[in-house]
């Protein structure tokens, strides 16, 4: 009996999904925000809901170790793992809760207290609010409450006729944060990635994290129509669908910009990237701008160019984990105007099509990365589409 007991005990504690309270016990007072979160690259960022992290995963060097190093960014609410990594033994992901349902989940991202910058490491890290699992303790922005924390609170006036309340039954709101009045909260995960040969798998710009007028959060969680909660009625709240390359892409085209000019030889296509960072972040990423001329009834392709950031070794393409140099690199930088020449005459009443899409994986990855049958790594999304007539 005894042995069964520490066995089950054994059981209970390797399925241990979380220290974090559950999404679901958000989703009561905020179902709006949980409805846009359940679509989001944060809710499916696991191996289990994400296709091309698992294809990553089941290729990378870590996993015959043993060792789920992408646990920090990609199910940090998976608690067993990162207590594993940090006592530097074994740790994989199981299909469970944490996994499925809670991989980066909302009490983890509201419990962010600061952000480790980390020079020569290879990534910055989270540091986290020592939370009460039962009440903890939340982080949040408000322009009206900023400065002051709000705990809940039941007061009754007329001698116990009238009761009003203030706050959240569930947890208390701190507005004194400053990190998360800038996109500075996000920089944990998003900021710099390293291999081990000390290159830059993705990077992003810290000094667009900072402003708080224009960041990451407005840009990626603007404001929408709904109210945040149910406790307390708001017209708008911020967005929780996280958009980006995954989900909700068309909130950020108007981040890119689409002029077109005639010259004595045909005409220019200018794009103007307005973002803070490079248009696409992620090395896997392939952008392509496809231009199309319509007179009359006929319609001619003209050839794609393509926008990439490829790492490698040797001056050839490689993994990522492998890279030590950028083999290319003609993504659109931050702030950059690009203007693209076409020797291919137009005549009044054209119309001139501009299209700009995106590969999730850059095709000639596909293979390597056994993609090739994937529908989310192979699909072409267009982000923007804009129409000239020529006059």
């Amino acid at each position: 009996m005894k042995k069964l007991i520490i066995f089950l005990l054994f059981i209970g504690s390797l399925y241990a999904t979380s220290d974090f309270q559950s999404n679901k016990t958000c989703k009561g007072c905020h179902p709006k925000i949980y409805a846009e979160y359940t679509s989001s690259a944060h809710k499916k960022s696991s191996i289990f809901e994400d296709s091309i992290h698992k294809a990553v995963w089941d290729m990378h060097p870590s996993k015959a170790k043993n060792k789920y190093t992408c646990n920090e960014c990609h199910s940090p609410a998976d608690t067993r793992i990162t207590k594993a990594l940090a006592d530097e033994k074994n740790a994989v992901p199981i299909k469970n809760a944490a996994q499925v349902d809670e991989a980066v989940s909302c009490v983890y991202c509201h419990s962010i207290k600061n952000i480790e910058e980390h020079a020569n490491k290879v990534n910055d890290k989270n540091i986290l609010v020592n939370n009460d699992k039962k009440r903890p303790t939340l982080f949040a922005a408000s322009k009206e409450k900023r400065g002051t924390k709000v705990n809940y609170e039941t007061k009754t006036s007329f001698m116990g006729m009238f009761k009003s309340t203030t706050g959240s039954p569930y947890h208390d709101i701190d507005y004194s944060n400053k990190t998360f009045y800038t996109g500075k909260m996000c920089m944990g995960c998003h900021a710099r990635f390293e291999n081990e040969h000390n290159m830059d798998i993705c990077k992003i710009e810290i000094d667009g994290a900072k402003n708080e007028e224009q960041n990451c959060i407005t840009c990626h969680m603007p404001q929408v129509k709904g109210s945040a909660t149910t406790i307390v009625i708001s017209k708008t709240h911020t967005f929780h669908g996280f958009a980006g390359t995954k989900n909700k892409p068309k909130m950020l085209a108007k981040y890119l910009d689409f002029n077109f000019v005639t010259t004595n030889s045909g005409f220019d296509i200018s794009l103007t990237n307005q973002a803070s960072h490079k248009l696409l972040v992620h090395t896997f990423r392939l952008a392509k701008l496809n231009i199309r001329i319509q007179r009359g009834t006929k319609t001619t392709k003209l050839k794609s160019e393509s926008f990439v950031r490829t790492l490698g070794k040797d001056g050839k393409p490689t993994l990522p984990w492998l890279a030590t140099e950028v083999v290319k690199d003609n993504m659109l930088k931050a702030g950059e105007t690009r203007t693209i020449k076409y020797d291919t005459a137009v005549k009044s009443g054209d119309i001139v099509e501009v299209e700009f899409g995106y590969y999730l994986v850059d095709p000639q990855l596909h293979k390597e990365l056994n993609l090739e049958n994937n529908e989310e790594a192979t699909k072409f999304t267009i982000l923007k589409t804009k129409f000239f007539t020529v006059k």
